[in-house]
């Protein structure tokens, strides 16, 4: 009884929704958890990252088992991205501890740098097509050498906002896939993020941990909801229409942009 009660349901809630929205969608984890922890729990901005950094990596280490059983991952695309990724988020936090992890600074630049991140992941869901359409006619199809170099460059990308604001490793790493690697099919390049997002947020993780930056207590809280919430989510996503989802998403990814910029 005593350990029930020292549960804060709130937490689980939150982990539960997230969970789910992930099984169903693909992308809404750090994009979601890490508003959540700041707007509804008044969380501080570094260490709400670094809490769902830890967070995501569980669950997504989850989803890359599953796609390695069912040989749903680009093992070269996951090498050429963390190429990139670990490299920037290891720069990226080694920034955030010269500025102070604890400052005041350091929290209101991860707010901005998250509500941008957040803008550009809703317009990722909101124009996905289009943005894929527009490139096909403006530039093709790139040669092996580009697209080794500009898929390095997007896990460098992925690796600051990552690392800084926990956003970006779902609907940006895929929407960036789908354009580099048209002839792939869409299972593994969904694969093969979230086989990359698995050392790119351990690695990010780890480096909040050493700087003090994680609460263990919430972050188990929250992964007694999202295992269950995931599972339903996923069970659940081929019953319901993806846009309809995908929108719902965005707009609330807006709400949260908007209210983190204010």
């Amino acid at each position: 009884m005593h350990f029930l009660a020292a549960i804060n349901w709130g937490f689980v809630a939150s982990g539960f929704v997230v969970g789910s929205l992930v099984g169903l969608t693909g992308v809404g984890g750090g994009s979601l958890m890490t508003p959540v922890l700041i707007l509804l729990f008044g969380v501080q901005p570094v260490a709400a990252v670094g809490t769902d950094l830890l967070y995501a990596a569980a669950t997504k280490t989850a989803g890359s088992l599953m796609h390695g059983v069912n040989r749903t991952i680009e093992w070269k695309v996951v090498r050429r991205l963390a190429l990139g990724s670990v490299p920037a988020a290891t720069l990226t936090l080694a920034i955030l501890h010269g500025l102070g992890i604890e400052s005041a600074r350091a929290n209101v630049l991860v707010s901005h740098v998250l509500a941008i991140a957040l803008l550009i992941t809703a317009a990722a869901l909101f124009f996905r097509k289009r943005l894929l359409a527009f490139y096909a006619d403006r530039v093709g199809v790139l040669d092996g050498r580009r697209t080794r170099n500009f898929t390095i460059l997007t896990g460098a990308i992925l690796g600051v906002l990552v690392s800084s604001t926990s956003v970006g490793a779902g609907a940006l790493g895929v929407t960036a896939l789908v354009i580099l690697y048209p002839e792939l099919p869409v299972a593994r390049l969904v694969g093969s993020d979230i086989a990359h997002a698995v050392p790119l947020t351990l690695v990010a993780g780890a480096g909040h941990w050493l700087l003090g930056n994680i609460n263990p207590a919430m972050l188990g809280m929250l992964l007694m909801g999202s295992v269950p919430g995931i599972i339903l989510g996923s069970t659940l996503a081929p019953r319901i229409p993806e846009q309809t989802l995908r929108r719902l998403l965005a707009i609330v990814l807006l709400l949260a942009a908007v209210k983190l910029a204010l």
